[in-house]
Parts: C-alpha cells; sequence; structure tokens
C-alpha cells in the first residue's frame, strides 16, 4: 500500500486541508479522518472544529456559558451539540447548542452502566432549562423533546429493550408511590 501523504494533497498545510475538509458533507468525515494518519489527527484536534462551527454557525462563538451540570466542552462536542440542536431535536427553527448539549449528556447518561434514576436525570435537563431563563413550561417541554430524540435514535438490540424495560419499571415503581400518596 502507498502512502498518500506523499501525493499533492499529502502536502498541503494543515490549514488548507480544514478548509477542505468543512465542505464536504459531515456524514464523510468518519471516512476521510480514515484516510491517513495526518487526517486522522486534524479531526481529533480542535482547529477542524472551530472552523466547522464557525462556518456553519456563525453566532455560535458569540454565546456565552451557562450555569448547571451540562458543560459545553470541546471544540468537537460544541460541534456535535449545534448540529444536534439544527438536526435532531426540533426547536421551531432556533438553534439552541444548550439541547444539543443536554441530548449528549441524557445519551452519555442512559449508555452508563451505573445510570442515575430517569426521574433524577429529567429533573437535572429541567432544572439546567430553568437556570437558563426558560419558564418551568417551556424547561419540561425541551425536556420531553429531548427524551424522545434520543430513545428515538436508539438502535435496536438487546440493550435497547433492558433500559426500555428499566425505564418502564421505575415508571410503574413512581405511580404506585404516587398511588399511595
Amino acid at each position: 500500500m502507498t502512502d498518500r501523504s506523499d501525493g499533492p494533497i499529502g502536502r498541503l498545510p494543515e490549514h488548507l486541508l480544514v478548509e477542505i475538509f468543512v465542505h464536504v458533507p459531515v456524514c464523510e468525515w468518519v471516512q476521510i479522518a480514515c484516510v491517513n494518519k495526518q487526517w486522522a489527527s486534524i479531526f481529533q484536534g480542535d482547529s477542524l472544529w472551530q472552523t466547522a462551527i464557525a462556518r456553519n454557525w456563525p453566532s455560535a462563538g458569540l454565546r456565552k456559558r451557562w450555569p448547571g451540570p451540562i458543560p459545553r466542552g470541546s471544540a468537537r462536542r460544541r460541534f456535535q451539540a449545534l448540529y444536534v440542536s439544527e438536526n435532531l431535536v426540533p426547536s421551531g427553527g432556533e438553534i439552541d447548542e444548550l439541547v444539543g448539549h443536554t441530548y449528549l449528556y441524557l445519551k452519555e447518561q442512559l449508555e452508563h452502566p451505573a445510570m442515575p434514576p430517569s426521574s433524577i436525570l429529567h429533573g437535572t435537563i429541567i432544572d439546567q432549562f430553568i437556570a437558563c431563563g426558560k419558564t418551568g413550561e417551556k424547561a419540561h417541554d425541551l425536556a420531553s423533546k429531548i427524551w424522545l430524540a434520543v430513545i428515538d435514535g436508539l438502535e435496536e438490540n438487546q440493550q435497547t429493550f433492558l433500559l426500555l424495560k428499566h425505564l418502564a419499571r421505575e415508571g410503574e415503581i413512581i405511580q404506585g408511590t404516587m398511588a399511595g400518596v
């Protein structure tokens, strides 16, 4: 196998490769990152992600940090959150980075072996939105949309079945507790 870095594209400086990559559809980025070590390192660094954020969501750089347990994270995570907000969680045409970060946070928590109770996760999400100035009603609405988007995006496998079964049991326990009150 020949080393592709010997070709003319392989000799381009990193900043030009970044400019090329941000014009390629996101769905092809994983394949591009597998071409060679140099390209993989570009996708692991922050420069590509910061450039992609600036290109796709120019006002994202102006947003301030928010209070609460859900952090902004690296440029790559911010890109993922903005992408999720725009493409996976409908927010009435508004791109809300916090919605994307919350989606990623919830997805990670549901994949964690020692997942906290869903009521705590739901409360954390609602509290996060309220701390950022959303009304209680809007916070509940966004939390529900995020839960649905995360669950909708899960693969249909044994692990997902067990997760949904666990969540259903939690709901039964809560309903049983509420009925006894």
